[in-house]
């Protein structure tokens, strides 16, 4: 296909010339009733948040520009079908999941996943079957599924009906997914990929394999993060396994009927540069981040980890593109790094948890910023290195599942002081975010390592979510 265009751009062009008068939503009539925001986001921008209408397709039923733009989507990610989502990957992943389990439904998956996976087990009542993740204990942080322990699941739940896998991990680590879809495959499981933060892997040379090229059935594709569009913007990607059909009608029990312009043709705008530029763009990132790599292991204390992680099981592969550290070795929590970082450097990172940072590296970074985050690192080390001594390490708790998700969110509960919670199973979601794995989720015994866990992360200054206490002081448990 031409890979060249751009539908829904080159559509909101014709439709910008036109000067329609406007008798249609949205109220602001192209910034006219709301003169700061035109001003705040400029003509352009707020001349085209406009609202569908036949020259410009409909996202619930797309016949003609946004038809054209999905399946220029498709041919360049591999894909049977694409599917715009304006909801974020959150979006995305749960169409996936409500997809392929209805009610009493088993999917097999990692504990290790992000929240919006778990939110969609309550949507729909699935039982989620958990792998625990083996744990690099000098890291402390989750690793991929093993083949075996896939294997081993599978034949303890041969009623199960899909698997959902993380590729990659938001520290860069790969399982064997071309193994796991043929293991899911000759058992009749659907495989789901989490691909949220593997964009790249469709437009690089040597990088680990990509959801569709492993012949996965369903992945979710969160171009916002490295694939340069506009934040909350993702696609759905098929293999020819799955209906597409009955995707859509999926897609379309959540997500909005008034879909943003904006975020579409950022989609649309942004497939065509990875497509004709990809394989380039993202060759320098990959030296961007081993340049830094590179840099930050060598003054010592930090690690800069990679595919030195690769041991062919729990890590099958490593994304280049990330610059994970582990700052451990001078004596500071990832999450007060990451306090420092922003305060006192201003440099924003993607996160910081108990033991690692994750600076993101993707199309628009530049050699000078990865050159003033080392120099900061660096000075952060000599000015508030210490002991390593009395820091926590584990970021993975293996849970103790007592109910279904759904039946524990919406049964009858009580509030109860945190620290009277243990042993009581939880009705609600704690974590940190960013990452977005949960500490605790609804349906799983407190036990006193998660307690600790989350006192510790609330003491260190990690973002905490989940429960309606937003001081975490209280726990809704069931009665």
């Amino acid at each position: 296909m031409d890979q060249t265009r751009a539908p829904i751009y080159e559509a909101l062009e014709r439709f910008r010339r036109a000067r329609v008068v406007p008798f249609d939503v949205p109220g602001h009539k192209r910034g006219r009733g709301t003169p700061e925001l035109r001003e705040f986001l400029g003509e352009r921008c707020i001349g085209i948040d406009v609202n569908s209408m036949k020259p410009l397709d409909n996202l619930c039923h797309p016949v003609s520009v946004i038809r054209e733009a999905e399946e220029l989507a498709a041919d360049a990610f591999g894909a049977h079908q694409a599917f715009f989502m304006v909801g974020g990957t959150t979006s995305s992943v749960q169409a996936m999941v409500l997809t392929a389990c209805k009610r009493g439904d088993k999917i097999i998956l990692p504990r290790n996943v992000h929240r919006s996976v778990l939110n969609a087990l309550v949507l729909c009542g699935a039982d989620g079957v958990y792998i625990s993740p083996d744990v690099d204990q000098s890291l402390g942080t989750a690793l991929g599924m093993r083949l075996d322990q896939v294997e081993a699941t599978i034949a303890a739940n041969p009623d199960a009906v899909a698997i959902l896998v993380n590729n990659p991990t938001y520290y860069g680590v790969c399982s064997d997914l071309g193994g796991i879809v043929d293991l899911a495959h000759r058992h009749g499981l659907l495989v789901l990929v989490d691909e949220a933060h593997g964009t790249h892997f469709y437009f690089g040379d040597n990088l680990p394999v990509s959801a569709m090229a492993a012949g996965a059935d369903m992945a979710s594709v969160s171009m916002h993060k490295s694939g340069g569009s506009l934040t909350q913007s993702s696609f759905l990607l098929t293999g020819p396994g799955v209906s597409p059909g009955y995707v859509r009608q999926i897609i379309n029990l959540t997500q909005t009927t008034s879909p943003s312009y904006l975020l579409m043709s950022s989609l649309d705008i942004s497939r065509r540069n990875l497509a004709l530029r990809g394989k380039e763009i993202f060759a320098r990132v990959v030296d961007l981040a081993q340049y830094a790599r590179t840099e930050i292991s060598a003054m010592g204390g930090y690690r800069a980890y990679g595919r030195d992680l690769i041991n062919g099981t729990s890590v099958f592969d490593f994304d280049p593109t990330k610059l994970s550290i582990n700052t451990l070795g001078v004596g500071l929590a990832g999450i007060e790094v990451y306090d420092i970082l922003r305060d006192e450097y201003d440099i924003q990172i993607e996160f910081g948890d108990l033991g690692n940072i994750l600076a993101y590296l993707s199309i628009g970074d530049r050699l000078q910023d990865l050159e003033r985050l080392v120099g900061a690192l660096a000075e952060i080390r000599r000015r508030y290195g210490r002991s390593e001594a009395n820091l926590m390490t584990e970021e993975y708790i293996a849970p103790e599942v007592v109910l279904n998700l759904q039946d524990a969110f919406y049964a009858e509960t009580e509030p109860v002081p945190i620290a009277a919670s243990k042993g009581r199973i939880s009705s609600e979601f704690v974590m940190c975010y960013p990452p977005g794995i949960p500490i605790l989720a609804p349906g799983e015994r407190i036990t006193e390592a998660q307690l600790q866990y989350i006192a510790y992360a609330k003491e260190k200054g990690c973002s905490l979510t989940g429960p309606e206490d937003p001081d975490i002081r209280v726990l809704n448990v069931v009665r």
